[in-house]
C-alpha cells in the first residue's frame, strides 16, 4: 500500500476522512514529523527518503521542485495535487482508490492531479 505525506497546508478534513475510511493508511502530516515551516525542497526530500507520495494543494511551486528532482535524477516518489475546488468526499474517494489500487513505486517521478 502507498505511503503518504500531507504537506503543511493540506486540508486536515481530508486527512481525517482518509483515516476514518482506512484506519491503517500510512499517512503523516509534516507537522507531525518536525517539518512545520520547511520549504518545498526539504519536504520533497524528506518524503523521498521515506518513500512517501506527497499530498498537496500547492499547484504553484511544488510541481517545479518535483520535476527538478526528476531532471537531476534524484528520487521523487510522486506528488498528488488536490485541487482546492475538489469536494472533500471526492478527494477522499480518489486518494483511497489510488492507495488501494496502486503498486509501490508506480508514481515515481510523476505529478498527478485530483480529481482523477
Amino acid at each position: 500500500m502507498l505511503k503518504f505525506t500531507a504537506d503543511e497546508n493540506f486540508n486536515n478534513n481530508i486527512v481525517r476522512g482518509l483515516l476514518r475510511q482506512m484506519p491503517d493508511l500510512d499517512i503523516v502530516r509534516v507537522q507531525d514529523v518536525a517539518l512545520l515551516g520547511a520549504d518545498d525542497p526539504t519536504v520533497l526530500e524528506w518524503s523521498a527518503q521515506e518513500g512517501r507520495i506527497l499530498l498537496t494543494h500547492d499547484v504553484t511551486t511544488i510541481t517545479q521542485y518535483a520535476y527538478r528532482r526528476v531532471e537531476v535524477g534524484v528520487p521523487m516518489p510522486g506528488v498528488f495535487e488536490v485541487s482546492l475546488n475538489t469536494p472533500i468526499g471526492r478527494a477522499i474517494k480518489d486518494i483511497l482508490l489510488l492507495a488501494e489500487c496502486s503498486f509501490e513505486g508506480e508514481w515515481e517521478g510523476q505529478v498527478r492531479y485530483i480529481p482523477l
